[in-house]
């Protein structure tokens, strides 16, 4: 019985050092740097896997679709860095926005001021993102697409009249 109570005693202090010698090393601040953002979007997560695993009601969804947006849009600032949410603020209310979208479609019967209230965010949030990144170049990239895309209609239609005739 003492070995067991030895071996035991061993393994705690064994993990014990372990555990010391990793955040002396910045093991844990490191993770806790890098990982937060999924403090944010698992719980998102895990509100929607509720609902949908029919153990919580469709209200979850409003909290579970905007925490998991936050978590995303947390984690690709995390990763490249802060100064991407300067254009990226907005999808703050996106969160809101989808996460109402979410209980709308999910909801019996539908709450048409859901539907409403998501769709205004929703537009509110793509216009602040669309007049946030008019400061840079993307816009040579929407019109290298536009022009494009109305190459592309001109040549559909007129090849598809041609084959009519």
């Amino acid at each position: 019985m003492s070995f067991k109570r030895d071996v035991k005693l061993g393994l705690l202090i064994l993990i014990a050092g372990i555990v010391i010698l990793l955040g002396k090393l910045g093991v844990f601040g490191f993770l806790g740097r890098s990982l937060w953002p999924l403090a944010i979007l698992i719980p998102g997560l895990l509100l929607q896997a509720l609902y949908f695993n029919r153990r919580g009601q469709s209200t979850l969804l409003i909290p579970g679709g905007t925490l998991t947006v936050w978590g995303i849009l947390f984690g690709i600032c995390n990763i490249w860095g802060w100064g991407l949410m300067s254009h990226l603020w907005p999808a703050l209310i996106l969160g809101v926005a989808v996460g109402l979208y979410e209980y709308y479609v999910f909801e019996k019967p539908r709450s048409s001021i859901a539907l409403w209230v998501s769709s205004i965010l929703g537009l509110f949030s793509l216009a602040f993102i669309l007049l946030s990144l008019m400061k840079t170049g993307v816009f040579y990239l929407l019109a290298v697409i536009l022009i494009a895309f109305g190459l592309w209609l001109m040549l559909r239609r007129k090849s598809s009249t041609k084959s009519k005739w």
